[in-house]
């Protein structure tokens, strides 16, 4: 018997399997730096967090179409619903996309509608949330905003990803404040990489509903109590952490 899992921090663009990426690849005439599925799993050995987003922005040029986006969100939620996973709270990077030339409305379009056959098919409940890159300047992000809010994009939130080390939450408080006042949620990844200091400037700069990852909060433990006070969940990653080091000590702590 498996017990009902709500997936609470899934990256679209991630789930693309080797197996899939190469047959998106050759269904769109994308040319890849590798041959074979067995040359592409063989760059999955990161050194830290930017070596895994080179990758993980490197692959996502298959996806060229709103079917595209129709085809992975379904076969994640395949697997999720194998897996036992009764709801998702699904991030998808929009500027990943829209700077290759792809149309915003196709891309959200295309996740909606293999989000709302997951539901029908699987009854797995969801809500779409868009990530702004937070190693892109601010400003940007603050366009993007606009203009899913301009256009009524079909989203539920949004969150804050990316490279972490030198673009702290504080950047972005015109951005959250923006979405908070147009009733959208709004998690941010923090202390990923970067200091305890991000996921308090997130909290309370950004009013965060949600902390991602956040393991350096062990790192202070007037923010761990802040935390259990203001009854904000964490959302640690302990398998990718397995993956892509981030500090020892933090990881090997979190696990506990």
């Amino acid at each position: 018997m498996k017990l009902p899992v709500a997936e609470l921090h899934i990256h679209l663009e991630g789930t693309l399997e080797p197996e899939m990426i190469m047959e998106l690849a050759a269904k769109n005439g994308v040319e890849l730096p590798y041959a074979s599925v067995d040359q592409l799993r063989a760059k999955y050995e990161f050194s830290n967090l930017q070596s895994f987003l080179d990758l993980f922005y490197e692959n996502m040029v298959v996806l060229r179409t709103a079917e595209d986006f129709r085809e992975i969100t379904l076969a994640y939620l395949q697997r999720a619903h194998d897996s036992g996973v009764r709801h998702v709270e699904l991030f998808f990077d929009p500027q990943a996309h829209i700077q290759r030339g792809l149309g915003l409305g196709d891309v959200i379009a295309g996740i909606r509608a293999g989000l709302n056959v997951g539901l029908e098919n699987w009854g797995i409940s969801h809500k779409l949330i868009a990530c702004f890159w937070r190693h892109a300047p601010a400003a940007e992000a603050m366009d993007l905003m606009k203009l899913l809010v301009a256009e009524k994009h079909d989203i539920d939130g949004i969150g804050l990803d990316s490279s972490e080390l030198g673009f702290p939450p504080e950047l972005f408080q015109e951005v959250f404040a923006y979405a908070r006042a147009h009733g959208l949620h709004v998690v941010a990844h923090a202390g990923e990489e970067g200091p305890a200091d991000y996921i308090w400037q997130a909290l309370d700069l950004l009013k965060v509903e949600r902390v991602d990852h956040g393991i350096r909060c062990l790192d202070d433990p007037t923010l761990a109590q802040r935390l259990v006070v203001m009854s904000r969940d964490v959302v640690l990653a302990p398998a990718r952490n397995d993956t892509v080091p981030i500090q020892e000590v933090s990881v090997q702590t979190a696990r506990h």
